[in-house]
């Protein structure tokens, strides 16, 4: 997840520049398409944008690409294997790996579970509407039996019709983040603490588990050794933008931990 500071309208307002280099309101106004599930869209917009702009100066200096050039997926592709060295992940890494989490390689694990969620929108403060599913959360916990009429009153979800119910849950069928929080775990009832997506923040009820069966080291390796691979690839990336952010002069934006949406 990204470590975007707040911003204000001042921070939007004010003039994007990378080492002197001018990123356009036009820019910003195309990146925040694809910005608009964002706590702040409007500055995750900026910090993408910064990210980017550093990497193509980078590219530049590189003579990867001309001066003027913008920075396309093969030119950054080119950027990052001529900068970074990232280890592959060795059988015995994934054995680890596996062992650690076997709960994530089981086929057909089933939860019944139930939701109430606080959707995220332009038009509520973030901090908000965290702190009432926060309070919330506590006054479910003090009485597990008012969780099915406060879904109906207060889910911003179609399933508050029918008391928060998301019935059979496989997965797969629902985002990683709300997997994760229901699959990796052997909890039931409600749930001590707010599940959060991309959605908004959630209150977790688990009904029933019915387990599935264990799936043998040798058919997930390669996906364990792919997933291994990238995040350490990932982590690699955010350490070189981090560096590049270092040296460079940037206004407009604050970049905090070089974790924005480029490189996710």
């Amino acid at each position: 997840m990204s470590t975007i500071a707040p911003s204000t309208s001042a921070d939007h307002d004010r003039a994007l520049r990378v080492n002197g280099i001018t990123i356009d309101a036009a820019s910003i106004d195309n990146e925040l398409e694809h910005q608009a599930g964002a706590p702040d869209p409007h500055e995750a917009a900026r910090h993408a944008l910064v990210i980017r702009e550093l990497l193509r100066q980078r590219a530049v200096e590189l003579k990867l690409i001309a001066d003027s050039a913008p920075l396309d997926d093969a030119s950054l592709d080119r950027l990052l294997e001529s900068e970074l060295s990232v280890p592959t992940a060795t059988r015995a890494d994934c054995e680890r790996y596996y062992e650690s989490h076997l709960v994530r390689f089981r086929h057909n694990d089933i939860v019944f579970a139930s939701h109430v969620l606080f959707a995220v929108t332009e038009h509520a403060p973030l901090a908000l509407i965290r702190h009432k599913a926060e309070a919330t959360l506590q006054q479910i916990l003090a009485a597990p039996e008012t969780f099915e009429s406060t879904a109906r009153e207060v889910s911003n979800c179609p399933s508050a019709g029918v008391g928060g119910s998301l019935g059979q849950l496989l997965r797969g069928d629902s985002v990683a983040e709300f997997e994760r929080a229901v699959f990796d775990t052997q909890e039931t009832g409600v749930l001590p603490r707010l599940v959060n997506t991309r959605f908004g923040f959630h209150i977790v009820r688990i009904e029933r588990r019915v387990d599935g069966e264990q799936l043998a080291f040798d058919t997930v390796h390669a996906d364990i050794a792919r997933f291994l691979d990238e995040r350490v690839r990932h982590k690699a990336i955010q350490q070189y933008v981090t560096v590049l952010a270092s040296r460079a002069r940037i206004e407009g934006a604050h970049l905090g931990e070089a974790n924005g949406p480029l490189l996710q």
